[in-house]
């Protein structure tokens, strides 16, 4: 699937977030969107699956205006993983995964050996199934974002949105969260904070700074130590590692100040 952005604007209690964004994901690509706090990066995403509503441009899903369809059909070609907020679900995983498949059912439609059968997939793919039968407000904080992404799978749509999703987890479950989503040959958009996770992963990024786009290319096109400084206002050297990939180093910001 393709998922397009055009011309995105975006007036939340007065302040103009996004100022005439465009964005596009190719089938099976996985987009990074990075920029400082504040950018906008979230409030594109949350234009594109629905909680909220442009002020004005449009969102298209291989080249439907998304406004023209349902939000059942929408939740049926894009699954989000949001940021990790903690949830309090006092449901066991398996249930928290159904979840996923409501876009598929119709209203009061009983969960079938199909559902279940997805559930337990989702689960195995992202490395959860022994804790099927856990409370979910029981389990750490990667393994309920790991959880959030099975019932994201569950709902089989061709795109993934992820909006920071590896926020507040330590690198080990950064890395697996990562590595499950690069597998998946879905297409993914994912807004990322840390530069190095978006080289490691992404096939392209694109960068918002106050409400626009401020540049796009692969990682090691765009993430040159003159465009880092423009867009984060911080120094960094970019190394490429042993396995082909770019690192990016940051100079302490004192550093200078502190010699003299």
């Amino acid at each position: 699937m393709e998922i397009e952005a055009k011309e995105i604007q975006s007036v939340l209690s007065g302040s103009q977030i996004l100022k005439g964004v465009d964005l596009k994901a190719g089938r099976q690509e996985l987009l990074g969107v990075i920029g400082p706090n504040g950018s906008g990066k979230s409030t594109l995403l949350k234009c594109i699956y629905r909680v909220l509503k442009p002020t004005a441009g449009a969102v298209y899903l291989d080249g439907t205006p998304l406004e023209q369809l349902s939000y059942r059909k929408s939740a049926q070609q894009v699954a989000v993983v949001a940021q990790h907020n903690y949830y309090n679900f006092d449901f066991c995983v398996r249930d928290v995964v159904l979840m996923g498949r409501a876009p598929h059912k119709r209203p009061l439609e009983r969960d079938s050996a199909e559902d279940y059968r997805i559930v337990t997939e989702a689960l195995e793919t992202v490395g959860m199934a022994d804790f099927m039968d856990r409370t979910f407000s029981t389990l750490s904080g990667g393994e309920q974002q790991r959880v959030i992404l099975a019932r994201a799978l569950a709902q089989q749509t061709p795109c993934l949105i992820l909006d920071e999703p590896t926020n507040h987890l330590d690198i080990k479950f950064q890395l697996q969260l990562m590595d499950l989503v690069q597998g998946l040959n879905r297409t993914v958009i994912a807004a990322i904070h840390d530069l190095n996770i978006a080289a490691l992963y992404c096939d392209r990024l694109c960068a918002v700074k106050d409400g626009k786009i401020v540049g796009e290319g692969t990682p090691r096109e765009l993430l040159t130590p003159e465009f880092i400084r423009k867009v984060y206002e911080v120094d960094a050297q970019v190394m490429t590692g042993e396995d082909g990939a770019i690192h990016i180093l940051y100079h302490a910001q004192g550093k200078e100040r502190t010699m003299h």
